[in-house]
């Protein structure tokens, strides 16, 4: 039992003979170490919140592109801070950078799908087929341009659900772009009866005094297509891409009730209906009888 006890006694002695060597011979390295990363991290925030301040003010560089060049110096300075560091507690930074590019031919063959996503964000920064804020349909989807990344963009529908793509399904695809400001398509239908040329005009006004919809390019009114029981006038103005479903539901509402106080009518759809004799197969409408109508 004592032997052991002293056995015991001597590895605490020994580990801690060694924790001490080891504090001696490295401890100001290490410390140097955390300093110069603690710096750099520092030095990084800072300089990419005055870069990114810079750019908002002093350039007309879009969000995204603006976005990647903040993210690159970040990257760099903290990239500069770890090889900095590294070689301060006296790893040999020139083997292990070369070990690195080694092993970055293997990792781009098995990482082909985020290369090309990456290929592909340059293209889409550099080309700028859109942009953010702007309202896209692409690959089926559609939606308000909310970030572009060099592997993905995000898209906001108007349900508020995020849909987010690769860049590599993007690039090359058919897309169209619908720019900061979308097109409304509202249809009312007015009687047979009414003044045509009272009904646009009150549509017209209706429209142009909502706040959201833009001036120019001035919105078009007009008959679109004669039904069954009704004129269709079509209201098509053009509102900011982020207030397109809030305008769409209050002009329809304001429009139906300026054609109501204006006393233009907004008739229910109506359908004739002929009821055939069934010996004769004359109607009885042919007969004298009355016509049924159904509202």
């Amino acid at each position: 039992m004592q032997e052991t006890m002293n056995h015991v006694s001597a590895t605490l002695t020994s580990l801690k003979t060694t924790l001490v060597e080891f504090g001696v011979r490295y401890g100001f390295q290490i410390l140097g170490a955390s300093l110069i990363v603690l710096v750099g991290l520092k030095a990084a925030g800072y300089l990419t919140r005055m870069l990114d301040t810079w750019l908002e003010k002093k350039t007309t560089i879009d969000v995204a592109l603006r976005s990647l060049i903040v993210r690159l110096l970040r990257f760099v300075v903290v990239g500069a801070t770890i090889v900095i560091a590294a070689e301060k507690i006296g790893v040999p930074v020139a083997s292990l950078i070369a070990g690195l590019g080694v092993a970055g031919v293997g990792i781009g063959l098995a990482m082909q799908g985020v290369l090309s996503n990456l290929i592909a964000g340059m293209t889409i920064f550099f080309l700028k087929p859109f942009r953010v804020g702007e309202y896209i349909d692409v690959l089926k989807e559609h939606g308000e341009v909310v970030d572009i990344t060099l592997f993905s963009t995000t898209l906001r529908h108007t349900d508020q659900s995020l849909i987010v793509i690769p860049n590599r399904q993007i690039a090359g695809e058919i897309l169209h772009n619908y720019g900061m400001k979308r097109q409304l398509d509202i249809e009312i239908g007015i009687a047979y009866a009414s003044d045509i040329g009272k009904a646009i005009d009150v549509a017209t006004e209706t429209v142009l005094a909502d706040p959201r919809v833009l001036k120019e390019p001035a919105p078009l009114v007009g008959i679109r297509k004669v039904g069954d029981s009704a004129l269709t006038v079509s209201v098509r103005p053009w509102v900011p891409v982020p207030e397109y479903e809030q305008t769409l539901l209050g002009l329809y509402r304001a429009i139906f009730e300026a054609y109501r106080e204006r006393g233009i009518d907004v008739p229910h759809p109506q359908r004739e209906i002929r009821v055939v004799h069934a010996e004769t197969g004359t109607t009885r409408a042919a007969l004298g009888a009355p016509v049924v109508k159904v509202n």
